[in-house]
């Protein structure tokens, strides 16, 4: 379905047992470049999206277009997160300004920036439509509900701005939902959905924005399932099981996924994938740190971070995860719920990126991983992208039903 070729430099990451398969990797460059790909989770800065510093450069930022390109990634969910602050009109319009200073900035790079280069998607078929003209396509996801406030109105307004996913709560309890982060010390705001945080979902199923679990509590997550008339996503999570941290979902999170229809979408924060011996199971949110997209509002002066060199290797690290352990997770899931329920988020910019899945540019390393393990073609693709459009797909006939 691309029309573009893919550089042989996103490779250059794997180990060396590959090169030694040149027939594997160039199988799976193949499917690859058919293939749509996906990623569910991209966090952006707005300083990022002007007329002087944008994504059609090579900036510092693990997802730009240039990086975008190189790794075959052909869709990227730019996310519109804010951070969790304090439960009062303040802090609740602070929130509002921060969410659509990120629609904004979105929109900026699709109709003004880069309109030939890449185009936002409010539906599934614009998806596929966009990808196959030969551009890149944005979608915008929302990571934490906090923004609307008490006003349920503002679902449908976000809804009207792009969004289309939303996850009701991010790293602490807020107005609609209790987050992952009171595990910890066992405590609880509203024992999972607060009444606005359930009139949220009917409200996200009415108009067909997917209702995304990853962040809200284990308790949320399983009354989000049970309330709403569509599937749901879980739009960067991984598995527990493996890695024994608040963020990632168990096996019993994991079968509600799957009697849901839904997907989990596996993310590739290396602390979520190979946890680190001396760290807590508490460790925090959308990502392990805060990358170039989520950096709160610096002074005035802004350096835009373009990428003037190759960035340094890093230095060795075994507690860091590599592609190879970051699809265990997903072999693990498709293994426990179905081929159907399984995708791929990187998080990227917001703390994401795992050895050989650094960037955007790396996103061909893990097509070839899924080759090397045997993953058929049509597997490939139900993972890259066939399973949360389907999903979507199944979100707006529900919101179609309703109206």
């Amino acid at each position: 379905m691309k029309r573009a070729s893919l550089t042989f430099a996103a490779a250059a990451g794997l180990a060396a047992s590959l090169h030694a398969q040149p027939d594997l990797v160039a199988r799976a460059r193949a499917i690859h470049q058919r293939i749509i790909t996906l990623d569910t989770h991209n966090d952006i800065d707005p300083r990022n999206f002007t007329s002087d510093c944008n994504y059609t450069m090579r900036l510092t930022t693990q997802v730009n277009l240039p990086k975008m390109k190189e790794g075959g990634l052909d869709v990227s969910f730019f996310i519109a997160y804010v951070g969790q602050g304090e439960l009062t009109p303040a802090g609740y319009d602070n929130a509002y300004r921060q969410a659509v200073a990120k629609f904004d900035a979105v929109h900026r790079l699709t109709e003004q920036l880069a309109p030939n280069e890449i185009a936002l998607a409010l539906t599934p078929g614009d998806v596929t439509r966009i990808a196959t003209s030969g551009r890149k396509v944005a979608v915008i996801g929302i990571e934490n509900g906090y923004p609307i406030g008490t006003d349920i109105k503002r679902v449908k307004e976000f809804y009207d701005r792009g969004g289309r996913y939303m996850s009701l709560a991010h790293n602490g309890h807020n107005q609609l939902a209790d987050s992952h982060t009171g595990e910890a010390a066992g405590e609880w705001k509203w024992g999972g959905l607060s009444p606005l945080g359930r009139e949220a979902i009917q409200e996200m199923n009415r108009l067909g924005m997917m209702v995304d679990v990853s962040h809200p509590s284990k308790a949320s997550m399983l009354q989000a399932i049970g309330l709403s008339k569509a599937p749901v996503i879980a739009s960067h999570s991984s598995v527990r099981k493996l890695a024994n941290q608040s963020r990632n979902m168990d096996d019993e999170q994991l079968m509600a996924m799957k009697t849901n229809g839904g997907v989990v979408q596996i993310n590739a924060v290396s602390e979520f994938i190979k946890k680190p011996p001396e760290r807590t199971a508490a460790a925090g949110g959308g990502g392990a740190g805060r990358g170039a997209g989520r950096g709160a509002q610096a002074p005035a002066a802004y350096r835009c971070p373009v990428e003037t060199s190759p960035p340094p290797a890093p230095a060795p690290n075994p507690d860091r995860a590599t592609v190879k352990d970051y699809v265990d997770h997903i072999d693990y899931a498709v293994k426990l719920i179905g081929i159907d329920h399984v995708g791929i988020a990187s998080d990227f910019d917001g703390g994401g990126g795992v050895d050989g899945f650094n960037s955007a540019a790396d996103a061909v390393n893990v097509t070839i991983e899924l080759v090397r393990r045997g993953y058929t073609e049509e597997q490939i693709a139900k993972i890259w992208s066939g399973n949360l459009l389907r999903v979507w797909s199944e979100v707006e006939k529900v919101a179609a039903a309703m109206k």
